[in-house]
């Protein structure tokens, strides 16, 4: 891919055109020449795993139900486009099953865990019952006990540990060490690091984690002049939501 070594995954889908986490997202995703799709997941009171990033359905839907507290059935009568567009009007809110289906053979998906460890045996069920290629799935969350979990339930699959850098306006520094960055990602057995945007990211930081064996993802970027830099740096693929503008902008085109 010229001038570009770092895949591009699609945040929530083509998350800029389309309404997040619907299977039009994926879809114009996978248009849009995305190499991985990124999705959330949280259960729903009837055990199932929601494809939705909010704990409730506020933002997206116009109905402010909670996720945890809602049966999928009753969620996928609500509508998940209109608040986008009139023209995405009727999308659904999917199961995580649907969004697998979406996958092309040689691209990947990555699913966000947003609710416990609780959630992960149904990750795995859903995974296990479906057609795609282990190696095309990443299982990731800011949770160290959900990382945890994902290695014990479904082995072989990569886990990343998502982390947020915050930077303190008085003294500059930032809310974490890259020497801690790996002891957590050790401790809870993640394969890859999944890191926020930020100036705290710099070639010392990204040493340490190629001497760890931990392996740089970056989000969210649609800034194409950032995400060469991230790219630089070492990043192995970058998050955006506007998939198919950054490619082009990375490739030249």
């Amino acid at each position: 891919m010229a001038n570009r070594s770092a895949a591009i995954v699609a945040h929530r889908g083509a998350s800029h055109d389309a309404p997040e986490n619907t299977l039009a997202a994926f879809r114009l995703a996978w248009q849009q020449q995305a190499d991985a799709v990124e999705c959330d997941v949280r259960l729903t009171a009837d055990g199932r795993p929601a494809v939705m990033h909010d704990a409730t359905t506020a933002r997206t839907t116009g109905a402010d139900l909670t996720v945890s507290e809602t049966a999928l059935d009753d969620l996928r009568r609500l509508d998940a486009g209109a608040w986008k567009d009139p023209r995405w009007a009727g999308e659904r809110v999917p199961h995580l099953a649907e969004v697998l289906a979406t996958v092309p053979d040689g691209r990947g998906v990555i699913v966000e865990v947003k609710s416990g460890p609780e959630t992960v045996p149904v990750v795995a069920d859903v995974l296990n019952a479906s057609p795609i290629d282990r190696a095309r799935v990443v299982v990731v969350s800011f949770s160290e006990q959900v990382i945890s979990a994902v290695g014990e339930r479904l082995p072989g699959v990569e886990r990343r540990w998502l982390w947020g850098f915050r930077q303190d306006a008085e003294t500059g520094s930032w809310n974490i060490t890259a020497d801690d960055l790996v002891a957590r990602a050790r401790r809870c057995g993640a394969d890859s690091l999944g890191l926020s945007a930020s100036d705290a990211i710099d070639d010392d930081l990204v040493r340490t984690l190629r001497t760890a064996g931990l392996p740089l993802h970056v989000w969210t970027i649609d800034d194409p002049a950032l995400a060469r830099r991230m790219i630089a740096l070492g990043a192995a693929s970058i998050t955006t939501n506007r998939p198919g503008r950054l490619r082009a902008e990375l490739e030249g085109a």
